[in-house]
């Protein structure tokens, strides 16, 4: 009886210190891929070498491994523990660390208020190639934001975000997808691969092709899904007003601006196709009329003190 308790108790602590161990490991792995951390009054940047970037691939001429995320000062881990995501494709000769600012996807973000992540892959660095490797593929962008949420859990990255910490999320939840240039071939390809798992596609002067995927994605639920066309002029312009009358010709309601008008706040919000004419540049086209951030305003998003926004819904979309 009494070797019978001993060996119990001898597997039991064994099995504690494999589990303590495995849990260090994992811990240190997780630490590991975080190559910087910088705070600031919008809130935390993680430069993240990821597993699951979308490069290196098999089938890719690309090795850069980044992944940048931004947690906005404002976000808190909600009830349900699921952790809402917008995902960023950059477009053609940059990178990610340029475009986050040359963009301001997180000033846009913070002033939306909206309780979601920011996450922006590297694509081909400074190349005039909208492959994104591994995302392109069927599973690519789960895993992806799975290797986020797992690498953000853990201490060092709870430590510098602190009440905006994630460590007791345990499923992604919205993923919307934003596109500027030539990255809307990522963003199709992704409609293509994971259709079920996007909520809503923003396109800053980006249709350029694959009409059909984002006609296609929205049809098979239009009710739940939103699409926003943002062009300048040229082909995104071409393909939007395709687009547009692809999708009015199937009975969805299409909303577009014209000759100038501007949608309302309450348009752009309730909408499901919209169609909105830039009167920026193609470079500036997600930022320079708030683009990206009256987009998340209007989106399915569940925002901290937006109010402001949306008491003013009849005016419009951007001021």
């Amino acid at each position: 009886m009494l070797r019978a308790s001993r060996r119990t108790f001898l597997i039991g602590a064994a099995a504690t210190a494999a589990s303590t161990w495995f849990a260090r490991s994992a811990e240190a792995a997780a630490a590991s891929k975080i190559a910087r951390v910088d705070a600031s009054p919008l809130g935390t940047t993680f430069e993240l070498h990821l597993d699951n970037a979308p490069y290196p691939s098999p089938d890719g001429q690309y090795r850069d491994d980044t992944v940048l995320v931004f947690v906005p000062v404002h976000y808190r881990l909600p009830k349900a523990r699921s952790i809402d995501v917008v995902v960023h494709f950059h477009g053609h000769t940059t990178t990610a660390g340029a475009a986050i600012v040359a963009h301001k996807l997180r000033e846009q973000l913070r002033e939306s208020r909206q309780n979601a992540l920011l996450v922006v892959p590297q694509g081909p660095v400074d190349a005039p190639d909208g492959d994104f490797g591994k995302l392109m593929k069927k599973g690519g962008l789960e895993r992806m934001l799975g290797e986020v949420r797992t690498v953000l859990a853990n201490a060092k990255a709870s430590e510098a975000l602190g009440e905006a910490s994630i460590a007791k999320a345990d499923r992604t939840g919205r993923v919307l997808l934003s596109a500027h240039s030539g990255g809307y071939r990522a963003t199709a390809a992704t409609l293509r691969v994971a259709p079920e798992r996007v909520r809503e596609v923003f396109l800053f002067d980006a249709l350029y092709d694959e009409v059909e995927a984002f006609r296609d994605w929205m049809l098979d639920d239009p009710k739940r899904r939103k699409i926003v066309a943002y062009y300048i002029g040229g082909k995104p312009r071409e393909l939007s007003l395709e687009l547009a009358s692809a999708l009015e010709a199937k009975g969805v309601d299409v909303l577009r601006e014209k000759n100038g008008t501007r949608l309302t706040r309450a348009e752009l919000t309730h909408g499901r196709a919209v169609f909105l004419e830039g009167h920026a540049t193609h470079g500036t086209a997600t930022f320079e009329e708030h683009a990206l951030r009256d987009c998340l305003f209007a989106s399915c998003l569940r925002g901290r003190g937006s109010d402001k926004w949306f008491a003013e819904k009849d005016s419009p979309r951007s001021s």
